[in-house]
């Protein structure tokens, strides 16, 4: 076993894929161009993906092969995977309703399609369509048909902040369900100023990420729902201002919206572990306890840890806690069928996997 305590396996809770059955049906519609998929780059329409046209997204085989992911997974040490699709297809800059729940089934359905094929190494997380009206009926159908492990939000849609009563419902399912549920930053608020140096993901999203957290407590989200709630990139920069968002509680009528201050809320709610910074890491297990952090690496993207029992090893703490991060805290909240029953340090059967040409299972 790879956590090397108590049989625990090793769960990577952020972790995307994008099934060739999906990227294919987006071709046919006009929304995806897979011309370039050889030089590991994928074009999608702006509609979808949010993004300025034209703009490469980076697309690593692993995101469809089924024989490259599990050789990743073992390379990193991780026994099972909760997958989700990444944010570029999650259409949350999109005024066109019907396209985003389109493209949301789609999605949803390959990527189901694509965990069943893993051998039990791959869990699948639905994306949910927030600040849609059709969000429950999608969450109900993943959880319930294509029996999905939990669900993935983005940080806006519909032209709504996640504070918005349009998405009360879908709170209220989420809770009653007791879904996991990761939240992964899906835009951008000024996309103009972080134009260059790719600073959309390495400074707009963790900052995304910050602002929807604080609506959804100041919005009373967080009181209205007890939510299983796991901010992606470590929370990105909500940690850092929990005593700023405290401070303005306190001494500002107009932020003074909730029973209790907002530090004690971010306490309440998960992270992962993607914060590639080990002090930062060391500073949010201290701050929230080990039972609220989980592994995560965002692969296979090029801004992943690749090395992520390494990540969490270099925290110095006890055994119990090591652990709990690595994967048991995790198998906790998923709830996975069998993902205690890792071997030989994989959560799922060896045997392999029959692929089509392109590396798909057949």
């Amino acid at each position: 076993m790879r956590s090397g305590h108590a049989g625990t396996p090793v769960v990577d809770v952020h972790a995307h894929a994008l099934p060739l059955p999906l990227l294919r049906e987006l071709a046919r519609r006009g929304l995806a161009d897979l011309s370039r998929c050889a030089e590991r780059v994928l074009l999608l329409d702006p509609e979808v993906c949010g993004l300025a046209p034209g703009s490469p997204i980076p697309f690593a085989p692993e995101q469809h092969d089924m024989r490259r992911r599990l050789a990743a997974m073992d390379a990193m040490g991780v026994d099972h995977q909760a997958v989700s699709a990444p944010p570029f297809v999650f259409g949350s800059e999109s005024g066109d309703a019907r396209l985003v729940l389109e493209v949301t089934r789609l999605a949803n359905d390959a990527l189901a399609e694509f965990a069943a094929a893993s051998g039990g190494r791959l869990s699948a997380l639905a994306t949910v369509p927030v600040g849609h009206p059709g969000a429950v009926p999608e969450l109900a159908r993943c959880l319930d048909e294509l029996g999905m492990a939990g669900a993935t939000i983005g940080t806006f849609g519909g032209g709504r902040e996640l504070d918005d009563p349009a998405n009360e419902d879908l709170w209220r399912e989420l809770a009653a369900r007791r879904c996991f549920t990761l939240l992964h930053p899906s835009r951008v608020s000024d996309r103009d100023r972080l134009a260059g140096y790719h600073l959309v993901q390495l400074l707009g999203y963790p900052m995304e990420t910050a602002l929807a957290t604080a609506r959804l407590i100041f919005g009373g989200v967080l009181d209205r729902h007890d939510l299983v709630l796991c901010l992606a990139h470590g929370g990105g920069c909500v940690p850092a201002v929990g005593g700023r968002l405290d401070l303005g509680w306190r001494r500002k009528a107009v932020a003074r919206v909730t029973g209790r201050p907002p530090a004690d809320y971010l306490r309440r709610l998960r992270y992962d572990t993607a914060v590639f910074d080990p002090a930062a890491l060391g500073r949010l297990v201290e701050d929230v306890t080990a039972a609220h952090v989980l592994l995560g690496t965002d692969a296979p993207f090029d801004l992943a840890d690749d090395d992520p029992l390494g990540t969490v090893r270099a925290l110095g703490v006890d055994a119990g806690r090591e652990a709990a991060i690595l994967g048991g805290n995790a198998v906790r909240l998923l709830g996975v069928p069998g993902l205690p029953a890792a071997r030989d340090g994989r959560a799922g059967p060896s045997a392999p996997l029959p692929t089509t040409a392109e590396g798909q299972p057949s």
